[in-house]
């Protein structure tokens, strides 16, 4: 007996960890945000520009000293020439790399914005993606604090324009230097050093996220993510002493003096007047400490900031789906990087930039209410009821050219009419239009207002059911066919139309 032929194997449909598709609805409410943040940039004299998507790896600063591998925290490949090439993992980076690439024929300070997906090879979690989008905007080329000033006067901006009131945004503001003079009063200044400072600027990064006694065991030995030793995932800590540990805390409260030691800190008292210069300018501006705030807290995780820090942050709260309290925290921020260009250069170059997270910004926004979730219009719907198809595809053109979304039914031809309406009614069409034999032969056509007709199986009394009924499907002539379409789209308000 003959073996049975195996039946071909189904490949399972299955997305990586990290990743999200995103429907119709999503992808509009992102280009009705991005719109608003592109105003608002280009208001500020900032032009587009986009990088690719990969660069190679050691433009992105991304190996590690005496290994031949990049970095973990990026995606990387090597391509024919056994050139190692990374997905990015910012904009930034790119950016000095285009910049140091066509230094001479940009205009100096030169000022850019661009938006795009950015890649971490990270853990994935709650909140945490492996791709997800990012708006920048960046000045390269000029180190006055004015150029600080006015990213976190254009950060404001930004929040409101997207509907966030004044009071629920917060942007904070402070200095690397400042943080560099608490190094060097613990004894953590030098290079030979900097695995350490990195280890405590990214546990005081997270002060918004654990209570004090938690960051305590991120700058001294560690942190058990479960609570207790060996539950959940383990942070290495910084390995500062309980006495030091004290001492970058208390240097995070902007209410406490300066110690001498601290004082006698080049790069802390740089930092500090840098950040009066910035209080001065935002003053002058008009933007008061309910908008723009000097905060010796704030941190950007990032190694290469060299001066002015600045983050904005959410501080309202509103509640999920299943009503629990939610506090968005930070949704963008930067600050100035005065060596990454000069990797390039080979001579000082300043910079300073800004970055609102897209994706993590239009969720806060979609919980608060301030983004349109609801599905978008679809188009109106050609069907297909007997007649020729070139007909109805003409109806189609004549739609289009009048700048009106439609379609023609392209499914199976023979499909019954209630199943085309069905496949109409999928697509969130607001029209339908059909013509059978008897319509072609008087030069008519029937159009059924699928919005109109949306409530009427819920009407109980019988004279309002026929005459919305009456309003839900017309008989217009063939030459009526755009005007109407688009009275009854003005009438609905589909905003698509010519």
């Amino acid at each position: 007996m003959a073996d049975k032929p195996k039946k071909p194997q189904k490949l399972r449909a299955r997305l990586p960890r990290g990743l999200g598709d995103r429907g119709p609805a999503d992808i509009a409410a992102t280009r009705r945000m991005t719109d608003t943040i592109r105003e608002v940039y280009e208001r500020y004299g900032f032009e587009p520009v986009e990088t690719p998507t990969m660069e190679f790896t050691d433009a992105l600063g991304k190996f590690l000293p005496d290994q031949d591998r990049p970095n973990e925290g990026v995606f990387s490949f090597q391509d024919d020439d056994e050139q190692w090439i990374s997905l990015r993992y910012d904009l930034t980076a790119p950016l000095a790399r285009y910049v140091a690439e066509h230094w001479d024929a940009l205009p100096k300070p030169y000022r850019s914005y661009r938006a795009g997906y950015v890649y971490r090879n990270e853990k994935p979690g709650p909140g945490r993606f492996r791709q997800f989008m990012q708006f920048d905007a960046d000045t390269v080329g000029s180190g006055s604090p004015a150029a600080d000033a006015e990213m976190c006067m254009m950060a404001a901006d930004t929040m409101e324009a997207l509907g966030i009131p004044r009071g629920s945004y917060v942007v904070r503001v402070n200095n690397r230097k400042v943080l560099d003079g608490v190094m060097e009063s613990i004894g953590l200044g030098g290079d030979d050093q900097a695995g350490r400072r990195l280890t405590v600027l990214r546990a005081i990064d997270k002060m918004d996220k654990f209570p004090v006694d938690e960051i305590k065991k991120l700058l001294g030995p560690g942190r058990w993510d479960g609570g207790e030793e060996g539950k959940g995932d383990f942070t290495k800590g910084a390995g500062l002493s309980l006495e030091d540990a004290e001492t970058v805390l208390r240097s995070l409260d902007a209410a406490s003096e300066a110690t001498d030691k601290l004082n006698s800190s080049e790069a802390y008292k740089q930092g500090r007047a840098e950040l009066d210069e910035i209080g001065k300018l935002i003053t002058a501006a008009g933007y008061g400490e309910d908008r723009i705030k000097i905060d010796p807290s704030v941190v950007r995780g990032l190694e290469y900031y060299t001066g002015p820090v600045y983050e904005v942050e959410l501080t309202l709260e509103t509640k999920d789906e299943k009503g629990r309290p939610v506090r968005f925290g930070s949704v963008g921020g930067g600050g100035r990087y005065d060596g990454l260009v000069s990797r390039f250069r080979g001579e000082p170059v300043p910079a300073t930039g800004f970055s609102i997270g897209v994706s993590r910004l239009q969720a806060a926004l979609t919980l608060l209410g301030k983004i349109d979730t609801q599905q978008q219009p679809g188009p109106v719907v050609v069907t297909v009821f007997g007649g020729e198809i070139a007909d109805y595809q003409a109806m189609v053109a004549k739609l289009r050219s009048a700048g009106i979304r439609a379609e023609l039914y392209l499914g199976n031809p023979k499909h019954a009419l209630g199943q085309q309406m069905k496949y109409a009614d999928k697509r969130n069409s607001p029209l339908a239009i059909i013509q059978g034999s008897d319509e072609k032969a008087g030069g008519k056509l029937l159009i059924k207002d699928l919005i109109a007709g949306a409530g009427l199986t819920e009407i109980k009394d019988r004279e309002e059911y026929l005459k919305k009924q009456a309003d839900a499907q017309i008989e217009i002539a063939e030459s009526d066919l755009v005007s109407t379409v688009k009275t009854l789209l003005v009438k609905h308000g589909v905003s698509w139309s010519a």
